[in-house]
């Protein structure tokens, strides 16, 4: 079978790089366009403790959202938009979005507008209480979406000291 609109959702851990060089190359073996995408989760905004709420002042907890949700925004388009340039250079057609919210309900209606007929995603491995509580993208994708789904098994990656894959 031949592919030849691959939707990626990525994230921004190491898994999500390789996620990217397989969605390239698989790509470049069907001379497929590929659509990237990144949910920014809303529930995981983190507000310093002297936000002004305790007097009160909803306004400026509100603003400090905001600000976060605009810097957040601006890194991960440019983000984004390095990886379609690399994508670009290698040959494959590559456009990106990114939206603010639950990544499943949106990878599962963006792939469908865009007529994805492929859908690569990542999993952690999460199972059990974990995955019933943190949820689980890829299992919400395998039951809604419209076309094929590639599940890419979270993997080794070596980690910098310090740091949390």
């Amino acid at each position: 079978m031949s592919y030849k609109r691959i939707f990626v959702a990525l994230d921004k851990s190491p898994f999500g790089q390789v996620i990217f060089e397989k969605a390239v190359s698989l790509a470049k073996q069907n001379e497929a366009a590929l659509m990237l995408f990144h949910s920014l989760p809303i529930e995981n905004r983190t507000i310093p403790p002297y936000a002004s709420v305790y007097e009160g002042e909803l306004a400026d907890f509100s603003y400090l959202i905001r600000q976060q949700i605009e810097t957040e925004t601006e890194t991960v388009k440019e983000w984004l938009s390095n990886y379609c340039t690399l994508a670009n250079e290698q040959g494959v057609a590559t456009e990106y979005d990114w939206k603010i919210g639950e990544p499943g309900r949106w990878i599962r209606d963006i792939a469908k507008n865009w007529n994805a007929d492929l859908i690569i995603v990542g999993r952690r491995g999460l199972t059990g209480i974990s995955e019933m509580f943190l949820g689980s993208v890829s299992n919400y994708i395998v039951h809604h979406a419209h076309c094929s789904i590639l599940i890419i098994q979270g993997i080794e990656i070596e980690e910098e000291p310090g740091e949390k894959v």
